[in-house]
Order: structure tokens, then C-alpha cells, then sequence
């Protein structure tokens, strides 16, 4: 499992290596030097996930589009999830921690209901980015901005697989060193530049500087790499 883990010796257990989410993209950017020019195709997850990615599609000349997921969230508290649904409808519960938070069947298919349509609403404007390239026989790379549990990463992997992704690489900044073993089992391999471990783990904390990025933001990035790909042009 651990060949499949890629990691910078020189930035494990370090905070604050990376200025800001275009600096980590391509510090990642030099780790995935071996797609340059390949017919790779680079997914930045919504919306965090979509600096780091653009960085890295221009970096390596590669294919620039986003995969969309989303926690479930609990009604009095929308920071913290229990679940996720990815693009392709899939749905999956933590089962760990879902018996204990006292929610009812009912109270749990209102979350449901409401992550789906916040997944709708999100493919609808960013339909040109989004589920208008073949992915099957290239390489799909994979990028958020960190990764904390791994879980919601997790179910958008399943979802690409299940539309056909049969290359799957996973590129992120940051991650826990718990978490990356789960998700490194469901895909080939997973770049993670700056790899830590302790009790506590704050994706945040990797970045000098960190704001949360918005979909306006996110929406702009995209426009200015000028990407309504030849790829979707022509489906």
C-alpha cells in the first residue's frame, strides 16, 4: 500500500509549506511531471479543489475539468458531514459515526434530498467543465485541496469509476496520514506533496495562506484557463 502513497520527504509533518492553493498545485504540479503532455485529464473537485487542479492542467499541458461531491451535512451543523453524494447519484453513509448522532430515517433522507439537489444546481452551472470527457484509457487525476478523513474523496473516486475512469490518480496537497490509505486503495496511486500525522489535523494548516473558495471563484478560475475544451466542443 505504501508504493501507492507518493509523498515529499522534505515537507512531511510540516505546516505552512505552501503560500496558497496555486502554489501547492504546483509543487504537485513537478510530482506529476511524468503526464506532461499525456492525454491526462485533470478533475479539481468543487470548489477547493479547482485552483490546485487548474494550476496543475497548466503546468503539465493537460485537460482541465471538475468533478462535483458534496458532504451531508447535519441539520445544526454544516462544517460537519456524515455522508457524501457524488455526481452520478452514488450516496454513502459513515456507518461509524451515523448510529450515534440520533438522527431519524426521515431527518437523515431530508440531508439526502437536499446534498442531491446542491449537486444538481452545482452541474447545472458548471456544465461546460463537467462530465463532457471520455475517461476511460487516459489517466484521470484527481485533486482536491487536502484531505482530512479521505471519506467524501472516497465516494467521488466511486463515481468516476462508475462512469467509466479505469486510470484513477488522486493529487493532493496535504493529507493525514490515516486517511491516505483508504484512499489510496481505491485508486491507482495518490500524490500527496506535504504527508502528516498527529492527533490533531487541520487541512488549513498547510497554507500560509487559506480562505474557503467560493463557486464565483471557482467559476472564474475556470473561464480564465479559457476552457470549454475542443473535447466538449465536439461531443
Amino acid at each position: 500500500m505504501t508504493g501507492k502513497i507518493i509523498g515529499l520527504s522534505g515537507l512531511k509533518d510540516h505546516t505552512g509549506v505552501f503560500l496558497d492553493r496555486d502554489h501547492a498545485g504546483e509543487v504537485l504540479a513537478g510530482m506529476l511531471e511524468k503526464f506532461r503532455k499525456s492525454n491526462a485529464l485533470v478533475l479539481g473537485i468543487l470548489a477547493g479543489g479547482v485552483p490546485v487542479a487548474a494550476k496543475i492542467a497548466g503546468k503539465i499541458t493537460a485537460t482541465l475539468g471538475v468533478e462535483v461531491v458534496s458532504k451531508i451535512t447535519l441539520p445544526w451543523n454544516t462544517e460537519s458531514g456524515f455522508g457524501a453524494v457524488a455526481s452520478d447519484g452514488t450516496v454513502r453513509f459513515n456507518q461509524d459515526l451515523l448510529p450515534h448522532l440520533g438522527l431519524s430515517e426521515s431527518q437523515v433522507q431530508v440531508c439526502v434530498e437536499q446534498t442531491r439537489d446542491k449537486i444538481a444546481r452545482r452541474i447545472k452551472r458548471f456544465h461546460d467543465w463537467f462530465d463532457v470527457y471520455n475517461l476511460n484509457q487516459r489517466p484521470v487525476i484527481l485533486v482536491d485541496d487536502g484531505i482530512a478523513s479521505g471519506f467524501t474523496l472516497r465516494v467521488a473516486i466511486e463515481a468516476l469509476k462508475n462512469k467509466g475512469a479505469d486510470q484513477l490518480i488522486v493529487a493532493v496537497p496535504t493529507g493525514h496520514d490515516s486517511a491516505l490509505p483508504p484512499v489510496a486503495a481505491e485508486a491507482d496511486s495518490i500524490y500527496c506533496a506535504n504527508i502528516r500525522g498527529g492527533l490533531s489535523f487541520a487541512v488549513a494548516d498547510a497554507y500560509q495562506n487559506w480562505t474557503d473558495v467560493n463557486e464565483n471563484e471557482a467559476e472564474k478560475i475556470l473561464r480564465e484557463m479559457g476552457i470549454i475544451h475542443k473535447e466538449h466542443i465536439n461531443s
